[in-house]
């Protein structure tokens, strides 16, 4: 009797019937039982269904798709091997409130949004989010613009005149922040929490190199000079990157052991830097389409990787895979500007996967994490207790 209970509660879910609270009941039944995939032994007539189970919890569905743990596809037909367990969990809604308690409305914290800091050549500072839409700013030609959708424009005048020494502007995001630029020379940028861009208000007829740090996304206009297309340099504190009209992303935060490039188009040539003379250090490596270079120290690796992933903040997603926590809660941390804790470090060594909304309250992200019955997490103001 339990057993068609239980099916009944699956099949359910199958046709998209659930409640919510059902839904979660079966996700994290599925989560706990399949935690050591290898011990069960599914029925052969239930695989199709698990693999249906697994489908639905594993699709993107807009902003909900859930964080899972890193596990292979054959786990997926053991949703079914123990179906008498499900009422008991059903009735057991006690082990899903105490998940809860630790994460309530009033302790939650709202994501970060289009926030930025506009510092020009002349130590004139400007909160982008305060100031209002339209011109905001003009220098020697140049008319700077705020956009209603969250954009910096840079607008040269045809009157205005090749500088003969570039005055730069600087726009930074802090934590909980993010902004898209538009450079004037075409050229957009994103900017990821965190992060800040330094580049001249008016390029030079033969010169376009800009100062990153943190993390930004970037599309580079194509520019000639004399029938050859000027190079585009991206400047961090240990590489510089040339390219000559492509697309591209670069994460240089200074609290990672990395610097990471990923391109999406084009070509680019890394050029990685010495700690001590800030010159270039190895030979550069050129990067194709869907490849990144990773640089630690003075090394550089190159490999495949899935641009979606790297891109998703962009496209306002956390995508993990395979991914631990510490660096979890690092992306966590600065989006929605967060201290975290961890009272035990084995958990930062925890790997997940999967993709979560970045405009959703952070108790929902760590609520999906949750899930996986391995990690608790525990809201105190603005700081993120990470615990068993």
């Amino acid at each position: 009797m339990e057993q068609k209970r239980a099916k009944e509660l699956l099949d359910k879910y199958l046709q998209g019937r659930c409640s919510p609270a059902e839904a979660d009941l079966v996700e994290s039944w599925y989560l706990r039982e399949t935690d050591h995939p290898g011990e069960i032994q599914p029925e052969p007539e239930y695989k199709e269904l698990g693999k249906s189970i697994w489908k639905n919890i594993a699709q993107e569905n807009n902003k909900t798709r859930k964080i899972i743990p890193y596990y292979k596809w054959t786990a997926a037909a053991a949703i079914v091997v123990m179906l008498g367990a499900v009422l008991y969990y059903f009735t057991d809604t006690s082990v899903l409130d105490h998940q809860s308690t630790a994460l309530t409305a009033q302790h939650d914290i709202k994501p970060g949004g289009n926030k930025a800091f506009l510092t020009l050549s002349d130590g004139q500072r400007i909160a982008l989010d305060d100031a209002s839409n339209g011109k905001i700013a003009e220098q020697a030609g140049v008319t700077i613009s705020k956009t209603a959708n969250g954009q910096l424009m840079y607008q040269v005048s045809d009157s205005a005149k090749p500088p003969t020494r570039a005055g730069f502007n600087t726009i930074e995001t802090p934590k909980g922040g993010q902004y898209q630029v538009n450079l004037p020379d075409g050229t957009k940028v994103w900017l990821n929490a965190g992060s800040s861009l330094r580049y001249p208000a008016q390029f030079e007829l033969n010169k376009r190199t800009v100062e990153l740090k943190g993390e930004a996304y970037f599309e580079v206009a194509k520019r000639m000079v004399k029938e050859k297309r000027l190079p585009f340099i991206v400047k961090t504190n240990s590489q510089e990157v040339e390219v000559l009209g492509t697309h591209f992303n670069i994460n240089s935060y200074p609290d990672e052991d990395y610097t990471r490039t990923t391109l999406l188009e084009g070509s680019v040539a890394v050029h990685p830097l010495s700690a001590t003379s800030n010159r270039v250090a190895t030979a550069n490596q050129i990067l194709k389409p869907g490849e990144q270079s990773t640089l630690k120290g003075e090394s550089i690796k190159v490999a495949t990787v899935d641009t979606e992933q790297v891109l998703a903040w962009k496209e306002g997603f956390f995508m993990f895979d395979d991914e631990n926590l510490q660096s979890i809660m690092h992306k966590v941390a600065r989006w929605y500007d967060v201290e975290v804790d961890f009272k035990d470090n084995n958990l930062k060594t925890k790997s997940f996967s999967g993709t979560v909304s970045r405009f959703s309250n952070v108790s929902q992200l760590l609520k999906k994490i949750e899930l996986t019955g391995s990690v608790h997490f525990k809201i105190e103001e603005r700081r993120i207790v990470v615990m068993k």
